[in-house]
């Protein structure tokens, strides 16, 4: 057995199965906390799957822990006019960013995902990502036994750390091997769409608009190109007939208001990325087992519908780091205990909002968009209240990893 996980004996060693923005994050959090970190990403190049994210305040403020909060924020796009519209283009709320950054502490920020990745791989020493790396885990080890690191293998190369992070996303094989008897992601019955168009020449409000059994959202990168995304209530594995799946959307999308058809007009057919969407309905016994943590999708899953996915991830990460000092017993239990309720209740909480917004039964819709309106009338931060306890949420030990000014 080789093992490449050679350095000084005093400094703790983890690694960190997966390259994507919960792995990274988690990989930036344990450096800046003085472990000799180790990622192993499957793939051959660090390259995001989806092609935005929304970081939400909360995540802004996980980010400050590790450095990148400002330039993060430094990429926020102007956001004027927006809110909930029907296919035809009827509103049935209007929301004000200024009011959301008001109740929350800052505004949501909307950037592709590579820009993040990119952002979390720069502040990493040279040679800690290892790409084209398939990461088996081989033993969990034991916290309670100095002389029983866990260990993980890569088919050439071996590995033994103090703490394994698995971020191997939804259908986690690290998961598996942890908890066998567990029936992992499920399918949430809708699919998604997601594609990037340069900017239009016409003017639009950014939004999300809701028909039967389906949406569509529209909004603006700060450099002008527009991300938009759909999801509609559809069979498992179901796919557009010959794979175009610019016709599906057309069929679907193409006599909602504008933007809608012109952003379908400008759309690439071969850059348009459609998935299923998977949750784990079950929550897990624990978000660790032995010396591994699950980050991100690997433990909690969840429907997009919130979009509190990659933050959650990103959370998971500054928190584990803050339970794991490089100098002391790392605290897993601790780990689990703050993350798995909050993680759970969210997760629960976007699937309710999944319903919702893809009702089908047009009754149904009706009482749901008068109650909309309804509510709208008691004010601007009224609907703003079900991001409570969510978006305001705070790190631990804030200043931990980064003095005020210290760039990685």
């Amino acid at each position: 057995m080789t093992s490449a996980s050679t350095g000084p004996a005093q400094q703790a060693r983890a690694v960190v199965i997966g390259g994507g923005i919960g792995g990274l994050t988690a990989a930036l959090a344990l450096h800046l906390r003085g472990w000799r970190v180790t990622v192993l990403e499957q793939a051959g190049e660090l390259k995001p799957v989806g092609a935005g994210i929304s970081l939400a305040p909360n995540a802004q403020r996980a980010l400050d822990v590790v450095g990148l909060g400002d330039d993060i924020r430094s990429l926020a796009a102007w956001e004027g006019d927006g809110g909930l519209l029907t296919p035809r283009g009827r509103w049935l709320s209007r929301a004000d960013p200024k009011l959301a950054a008001e109740r929350f502490g800052d505004s949501l920020v909307l950037l592709h995902r590579a820009t993040l990745i990119d952002l979390l791989a720069a502040r990493l020493p040279a040679g800690v990502v290892r790409t084209g790396s398939d990461a088996r885990l081989a033993d969990a080890g034991d916290p309670a036994d100095q002389d029983r690191p866990a260990r993980v293998t890569t088919g050439d190369d071996a590995f033994e750390a103090e703490l394994v992070v698995a971020a191997d996303g939804i259908h986690s094989a690290v998961r598996r091997a942890l908890f066998p008897g567990h029936p992992g992601a499920v399918y949430a019955g809708f699919t998604t769409w997601r594609l990037l168009v340069p900017p239009l020449e016409r003017p639009f409000a950014q939004h999300e608009s809701w028909g039967p059994g389906q949406l569509w959202g529209t909004h603006p990168f700060a450099d002008g190109t527009l991300y938009a995304y759909a999801a509609a209530l559809a069979p498992e594995g179901a796919r557009a007939p010959g794979g175009d799946e610019k016709a599906e959307l057309l069929h679907r999308f193409g006599d909602w208001h504008h933007p809608i058809p012109a952003i379908l007009d400008a759309a690439e057919p071969a850059r348009i990325l459609r998935h299923d969407v998977h949750h784990i309905a079950t929550p897990l016994p624990a978000f660790h087992h032995g010396r591994v943590a699950l980050v991100g999708d690997a433990a909690h899953a969840m429907a997009p519908m919130l979009g509190q996915g990659g933050n959650q991830a990103v959370e998971d990460a500054v928190v584990l780091a803050h339970h794991a000092p490089a100098d002391a017993p790392v605290d897993l239990a601790g780990y689990t205990r703050v993350r798995q309720p909050r993680t759970t209740a969210i997760a629960r909480k976007a699937m309710t909002v999944s319903r919702l917004n893809l009702l089908r039964n047009r009754p149904a819709i009706a009482l749901r968009n008068t109650a909309i309106r309804a509510v709208g009338l008691l004010g601007p931060t009224f609907l703003l209240r079900g991001m409570d306890g969510v978006a305001d949420w705070r790190p631990p030990q804030r200043e931990a990893y980064v003095r005020p000014g210290e760039r990685v």
